[in-house]
Order: structure tokens, then sequence, then C-alpha cells
């Protein structure tokens, strides 16, 4: 029989599952242990998706965070809705295995548009296998200027198009970074051991992860989540249900991880600090089809402003955003940061937001470095993998 739970209950849980709740027993997640738990984080902005890691691993930095995609444990490509996440290495093959086929049946009319037809595929492969073989790497331009001398054009969205292509059907991915610029490298010698799943069985690992590190959730919010089918998810579902513990919210079925202890129910939601600054994109309001328990209807539109599929920066108070945060030019122009409430904060709530920004400032200074106020805004520009935001299917 299925437990009752209220919203409240939810959005306890939901800390606790996505790391932001408090540290109890043991040390605090690494950053591969985060990827491992989320399975995956939407990561096109590179600042952004490190401090998604980084917010859910107290105590790590970017540096760790970069040196577990340099060490090939955490991987970042395009697993997901055509937009690139960060991902376990070990699950990309059969993450790809499972959604591929969608994105790409999404992509076909573009492709045609840019008389990128099957021929033409199968050459910037040879290529790709050509030029990155025996572990050499490239930059993105590296990589399309060695296509323009297989004879393949990357003009216009070309190049975009052939990456993602390339991409999603396991040929390359994004590998180690060198100066500010991520390098492509081919996945079958990156990734040293991927794990191989039959269909059925990476459906059921896809359900199980999913509500394992967003729980509680619905069947509804995985499928958005992941892009699959309702079938594919409903299959997923009884592969993983004895693994699974259902809970009923408002008549509607959630799920989660058995494993995990729901606690006393009605318990008030709480996080490991009272306020929380979460990059834009992050997991705890992207991962939801249903975002009402994370953010009111009526506030949505300032997490969004003019619907433009450009998540802010968000003020997270008690499971609950509060506001959105940016950075802003302190005295005689040094960095700061100033939070944007919905309905204004407490003094309390103050304090605990500068203590979060610089959580952040702290994060990202190299280890040994003192983290002064505001001066830890990273001055790095990580090059956009030469991809367009949100689904590659777009022109």
């Amino acid at each position: 029989m299925a437990l009752t739970a209220s919203a409240r209950d939810v959005v306890r849980l939901r800390l606790v599952r996505h790391g932001l709740g408090p540290v109890t027993g043991g040390s605090p997640d690494g950053p591969v242990e985060v990827v491992e738990r989320l399975l995956a984080l939407q990561a096109q902005d590179f600042t952004a998706a490190r401090w998604a890691v980084g917010v859910r691993a107290p105590g790590s930095s970017a540096d760790d965070v970069r040196r577990a995609i340099d060490d090939a444990e955490i991987v970042r490509s395009w697993p997901m809705r055509g937009t690139l996440h960060f991902v376990p290495a070990a699950d990309l093959g059969w993450m790809l295995g499972v959604t591929a086929p969608r994105v790409l049946a999404g992509m076909r009319t573009r492709r045609g548009q840019l008389d990128l037809d099957e021929a033409t595929l199968e050459r910037a492969r040879g290529a790709a296998l050509s030029s990155l073989a025996e572990g050499r790497q490239l930059s993105r331009a590296g990589f399309l200027a060695a296509l323009e001398a297989a004879g393949i054009s990357t003009a216009g969205q070309r190049g975009y198009h052939l990456i993602a292509h390339l991409a999603l059907t396991g040929t390359i991915c994004w590998g180690r970074q060198v100066g500010s610029q991520q390098q492509l490298v081919l996945l079958d010698g990156w990734v040293r051991a991927p794990r191989r799943l039959e269909r059925e069985e990476a459906l059921g690992e896809f359900v199980l992860r999913y509500f394992s590190g967003h729980g509680p959730a619905t069947v509804q919010d995985f499928v958005w989540w992941s892009q699959l089918t309702v079938a594919d998810a409903r299959v997923g579902l009884d592969v993983a249900r004895d693994r699974l513990t259902e809970l009923q919210v408002e008549g509607i079925a959630h799920y989660w991880a058995a494993a995990a202890d729901t606690g006393e129910t009605g318990r008030p939601p709480k996080q490991r600090t009272p306020v929380l600054a979460l990059p834009g994109f992050d997991e705890y309001l992207l991962g939801y089809r249903n975002r009402g328990f994370a953010v009111a209807d009526a506030d949505f539109p300032r997490v969004v402003p003019g619907k433009n599929g450009i998540f802010l920066p968000l003020v997270l108070v008690n499971g609950r955003v509060a506001g959105t945060w940016r950075r802003k030019s302190g005295p005689s122009g040094s960095p700061g940061y100033e939070a944007m409430a919905f309905t204004g904060l407490t003094e309390r709530q103050r304090t605990g937001f500068d203590r979060a920004v610089q959580d952040y400032t702290r994060f990202f200074q190299p280890h040994g470095a003192p983290a002064a106020a505001g001066q830890g805004e990273p001055r790095e520009h990580v090059e956009r993998p030469g991809l367009p935001e949100g689904p590659l299917a777009l022109p």
C-alpha cells in the first residue's frame, strides 16, 4: 500500500535527494558522487553546471569538478533533450542508446535543410575517427578544420550539427579542458569502463536513477526530463518498481528510492544552510515538468523572464524559490552579488544569502587561495561547444 505524503514532505525529501539538505553521517558527497546520484545535470552553461555540482558537494571546488572531467569520471555530452549535460562517464553509452534515436529523428528536417545527407554524415564520422585516433584531442575549431580538410563544409550551422550528430551516435564527446576550451575526443577511447545494458535494463536503470536523485516525482516528470515516451517510461517503471517506493501526494503517484528514509511525515523542509544560491538551469527546478513544489506559479515568469528558455540563478529558502540573484558591480567597480527577492528577505535571510554567495566565490578560488568577497567569479571563459542553446533540432 502506498504511503501518503504532503507537498511539504515532497519538498523536504527532494532537498535530501538533491544533496541540498543537511549533511548527516560521514563525509559529504564529492563531485563524482553528486553526478552519479542525479545521473544528469544540464550543462550548456559550463560555469553554472560546475556550481550545480559544487553546491551539492560542500567543501569541493571548481578544480575538483575539472579534475573529475579531465579524469573521465564525469563527461559532458548531449544525452537528453538535445542539450548538454554532465553525466557519469560510464553511463553515457547506454543513455544514448535509449534517448538518441528520438533526438536524431527530431533533427532530420534541419539536417535536410543543411544538406547533411547520410553519406556526408558517414564521411564526417570517418574524419573524426581519423583525426582523433590514438588519444588525440581537438578543440571545436580544430575539429571543424579537420572536417574542412576532409572536404566537408562546416559553414553556417553545418559544423554544429555535425558535432551533435557524432556525439549522439556515440562517436565523440567532450573531454578534458585545455586553456579555456574543452577538447573533443573519441568516446570509445575516453570512457574506460562503459556500462553495457540491454534496452529494458537500461530503461529500468534510467527510471531508478531519476527517482533516486530527483524523487519524489511523477512518471510525467520523468517523461519530460528524459524525453522518452510514456510507454518506455512504463517499461522502466515495471523493471525498477521493486527498488522504488510509491508515495501518494494529493492523489497522484510519486516515486522515489526505496532505500531512502522518508523520515517523519509533516516535518518542515530543511536545507543544509538557511539560504542557498543555486545556479541557472539547476536541476532542482529544471528536473521536473511540474515545478509548483519549488516555485509559485505567479513567480515562475520571474525565473524565466520573457519565456526565453533561460533559467536565472535561484535564491532557495526552505526548499522554495524566494527570488533570483545576479552579479553586480560593488564599490570602486569590485564584483558583488545581489538578490532579487519576490516578496522580500528577512535580515537573517539576507545574511544567509551573503554567506551563500561567499560559498560560490570560494568554490571558484584556486586551491589554497583566500576567498575575498566577490573575487571568486570565474574569469576564464570556457567556450560553449559550438551549439545553439536548447534543443539541437531548432534552426
